[in-house]
C-alpha cells in the first residue's frame, strides 16, 4: 500500500521498539521519515536498516532546543510536516509510600512535557489534512499497581487530544491517541523475562502480547486518509485488556 506516499512524518522514540517498527511500516507506505531519540547509537542503527527515507535527529523531547533542532531539520530538509507521532515516552515501578519528586519529574517530563512541546512545536510545519498521534496505554485507563505516576501521565495524554482537538478546529490538522497494552518490545521482553511475559499475556482475552508491528499498523491507519473523519479519538490496540 502506498497511502502515506509522499508524507513527511517525525517519530519520537522512533529508534527501538513501537517507534521504530512505526518507522519502518510508514516508510513502505511511501512517508519519509524523522527518527528522533537520545541514544545516537541506536539511531544510526535504524537509519541504516531503515534506508534512504530515514532521517536521525538525536535529542530528548523535554528539550526545547533540541526539538528546535529537530524541527528545523525537517523544514531545511523537506518544508512542511503531514505527520507527527509523538510516541517518546517512559516508566517505572514505584508504589504509594515510595513514589520520589524525581521519579515524578522524570515521567511527567518525558511523558506529559514532552508530547506538548513535541506538538507544539511542530505546529507551524504542519499542513492541511495533517495527523497528530500521541500514545497512550491501556494503564491511562485501568491503573496498574505501582505505576500511578506512569498511569496519571498516559490519562492526561488521552485529554490532551481531547483538548487539542478543540484548538485545532479550522485547521484541517486531525489528532488521536493510539493506545496500546503490554507490547512485546526487545526492552519489554528483557525487563520482563519469560516468566513476566507469560504474565502479561495472561491478563489479555488474546493471551498474548502484542507484536510492535501491530502497534504500528494502527500507527500508519491513523497517519492515514483512511481515517480522516477521526479526531479527538482513543484507538486501543490493548488485546482487550482495558475493554473488559
Amino acid at each position: 500500500m502506498n497511502r502515506l506516499k509522499g508524507k513527511t512524518a517525525v517519530i519520537t522514540g522512533g529508534a527501538t521498539g513501537i517507534g521504530r517498527a512505526a518507522a519502518q511500516r510508514f516508510i513502505d507506505e511511501g512517508a519519509f521519515v524523522f527518527i528522533f531519540g537520545r541514544r545516537q547509537e541506536a539511531l544510526d542503527a535504524a537509519v541504516a536498516d531503515l534506508g534512504p527515507s530515514a532521517h536521525a535527529v538525536r535529542g530528548s523531547v523535554s528539550d526545547p532546543a533540541d526539538l528546535d533542532r529537530l524541527y528545523a531539520a525537517v523544514k531545511a530538509e523537506r518544508g512542511t510536516l503531514d505527520i507527527i507521532f509523538a510516541n517518546a515516552g517512559t516508566g517505572s515501578p514505584l508504589p504509594l509510600g515510595e513514589i520520589t519528586t524525581r521519579h515524578i519529574d522524570d515521567t511527567f517530563d518525558t511523558n506529559v512535557k514532552g508530547t506538548i512541546l513535541t506538538v507544539q512545536k511542530a505546529l507551524p510545519l504542519m499542513r492541511d489534512g495533517g495527523s497528530i498521534i500521541l500514545t497512550g496505554s491501556s494503564a491511562g485507563t485501568t491503573g496498574a499497581p505501582a505505576m500511578s505516576a506512569y498511569s496519571a501521565s498516559k490519562a492526561a495524554v488521552r485529554n490532551l487530544a481531547r483538548s487539542w482537538a478543540e484548538d485545532l478546529k479550522g485547521t484541517g490538522i486531525r489528532i488521536n491517541v493510539l493506545s496500546p497494552g503490554a507490547t512485546a518490545t526487545e526492552l519489554a521482553k528483557q525487563a520482563l523475562g519469560e516468566e513476566g511475559q507469560k504474565v502479561f499475556a495472561s491478563m489479555t482475552p488474546l493471551q498474548r502480547m502484542a507484536d510492535p508491528a501491530e502497534i504500528a499498523a494502527a500507527a500508519a491507519f491513523l497517519a492515514s486518509p483512511d481515517s480522516s473523519f477521526m479526531t479527538a479519538s482513543e484507538v486501543a490496540v490493548d488485546g482487550g485488556l482495558a475493554q473488559l
